[in-house]
């Protein structure tokens, strides 16, 4: 009598592959943990079904139920094994050798094995793979046109993958939509909005469209290029306000703003009674755009202030604001009282009488800056200081040779510029406002008349200067000690008085 094995031929054999294979891939996919233990129930269900056929195969009377019980056994054993060699193969073997298959390729080649293996099987229990083919033929053509967009969208992922047109993690634009890819799946690509929405696009939609990658990350210099616009009084030249933005936006240190390419301010259009501008500066981080450009135009409009310029209004405005003459008063009042207070708190103008003091506060002009803004610049000469009201900023000096050094830094009250007010001596150092700095502006004008109906303030005003310069020779001593160079002697208040005389011409 025939004996009849329990467990099918291909039984031990399959065994012993998933065996070699699960302990392949358990340690390195330790995500997928949950997966394999899935699969791993699946084949051991499968083996339990293949035992049960060669049960029911020993009892003739249950044959047939038996073998087809064992042909669907062997399949799924077989199925089991095709998904670990393809985590084998895909996950964890081509990585290695620094090879990355497309997650949808990887997919698409599993489902080949898989439906290779099926062919095998009805190959093997004896099914003409020729007429099954030939008798299917309709029905895959009725198939295919009924799910054509789905066919549409699988073949738009896989192509989108294999092409390398479109990534995870690249940020892209539809129409009105943008967002950051997440995944591509067979059907959709997901996007994640700046609003924290996951949007679902479909594979087709993809391909038959136009869509924009945003800070293509393959591209040499991966920005965006964003817009900023602003109307400024015809009466204002327009080469004025191009090299005034411009000059700001590009010196300014305002994070996610790209320094190359450099930006650029045009004069786009004219209204009633403004001329429009446009800034164009190149963003690095597409999640940041909102941020960004609120802070390139609170750059913007710093800079206007400083210089006196408002932003214009359409002339058709009307304002129906009445402001009595008393309310007006009341308000220049608070704001020259404000000054009054900034002056008096600095030590360079605390010999000054009131009528004096008073005629510098009137003098003052409104200069706020924005954070990575520069206040003063190393080497430059201008006959100004700035009056700190509020905020903080560094002063950093930079060697002949060397990275730059930070000499302090200085919250309200603090004075910089004093010496190229008084003298006329270039900046000693580079100063940049940390947070948003108001502050106010005295130029040398403003101070002449004062200095010169008193010329003795000149001497009294040398003992201060030569303090400042002292300390600014403390700061750099270490530089010249490291090196062994002599350092520049300090000129004494003399000297200094000299100076001051010969720059406000009352000698």
């Amino acid at each position: 009598m025939l004996r009849i094995p329990l467990l099918s031929h291909e039984a031990p054999l399959s065994f012993v592959v998933l065996a070699l294979l699960l302990l392949f891939i358990w340690q390195p996919l330790k995500p997928l943990r949950r997966s394999l233990i899935n699969t791993s129930v699946f084949y051991a269900a499968c083996l339990c079904g293949d035992l049960l056929a060669g049960i029911l195969l020993a009892d003739h009377n249950m044959t047939a139920a038996a073998s087809w019980l064992r042909q669907m056994t062997v399949f799924g054993e077989g199925l089991a094994v095709i998904r670990f060699a393809g985590l084998a193969l895909f996950n964890v073997a081509l990585p290695r050798i620094h090879i990355h298959i497309a997650g949808i390729l990887a997919d698409i080649l599993v489902i080949i094995g898989y439906i290779g293996w099926g062919f095998f099987r009805l190959n093997q229990a004896g099914v003409e793979l020729t007429h099954l083919f030939a008798t299917s033929a309709i029905l895959t053509a009725v198939l295919a046109i009924s799910m054509q967009d789905t066919l549409g969208n699988l073949l738009g992922g896989l192509a989108l993958q294999m092409d390398n047109s479109l990534e995870i993690g690249d940020w892209i634009k539809i129409d009105d939509l943008s967002g950051q890819v997440t995944d591509i799946q067979w059907r959709y690509t997901a996007l994640l909005t700046r609003s924290g929405e996951k949007a679902i696009v479909p594979n087709s939609q993809l391909m038959k469209g136009r869509y924009y990658v945003i800070c293509d990350k393959h591209s040499a210099n991966p920005v965006w290029r964003r817009s900023i616009d602003f109307n400024v009084d015809l009466a204002v030249s327009p080469g004025r306000i191009v090299q005034m933005i411009e000059a700001d936006i590009s010196a300014a240190t305002i994070p996610n703003v790209a320094g190359t390419p450099a930006p650029s301010c045009v004069l786009l259009n004219f209204g009633p009674g403004y001329a429009h501008y446009v800034l164009r500066y190149w963003l690095q981080n597409p999640q940041l755009d909102d941020p960004t450009d609120s802070d390139v135009r609170t750059h913007i409009l710093a800079t206007l202030q400083r210089n006196g310029i408002r932003l214009a209004t359409d002339d058709h405005t009307i304002h129906l604001v009445e402001e009595g003459a008393a309310h007006r008063e009341d308000v220049q009042n608070r704001e020259l009282k404000r000054r009054l207070q900034a002056i008096n708190s600095i030590e360079l103008f605390a010999r000054l009488d009131d009528n004096e003091k008073q005629h510098l506060a009137e003098h003052l002009i409104n200069a706020p800056f924005a954070p990575g803004d520069i206040l003063t610049r190393q080497g430059a000469i201008a006959h100004w200081l700035y009056i700190m009201v509020n905020g903080e900023a560094e002063a950093w000096w930079q060697p002949p040779e060397g990275p730059r050094r930070l000499l302090e830094k200085r919250g309200p009250g603090s004075v910089f510029g004093e010496i190229g007010l008084m003298t006329g001596a270039p900046r000693r150092a580079t100063v940049i406002a940390t947070s948003n700095v108001e502050a106010y502006r005295l130029d040398k004008e403003g101070f002449q008349e004062i200095i010169r109906q008193r010329p003795a303030l000149a001497d009294s005003l040398s003992g201060i200067l030569e303090a400042r310069l002292q300390r600014f020779a403390e700061l750099e001593q270490g530089y010249h000690q490291g090196r062994n160079e002599t350092q520049q002697k300090v000129p004494g208040s003399a000297a200094i008085g000299k100076k001051i005389r010969e720059f406000f011409g009352l000698d």
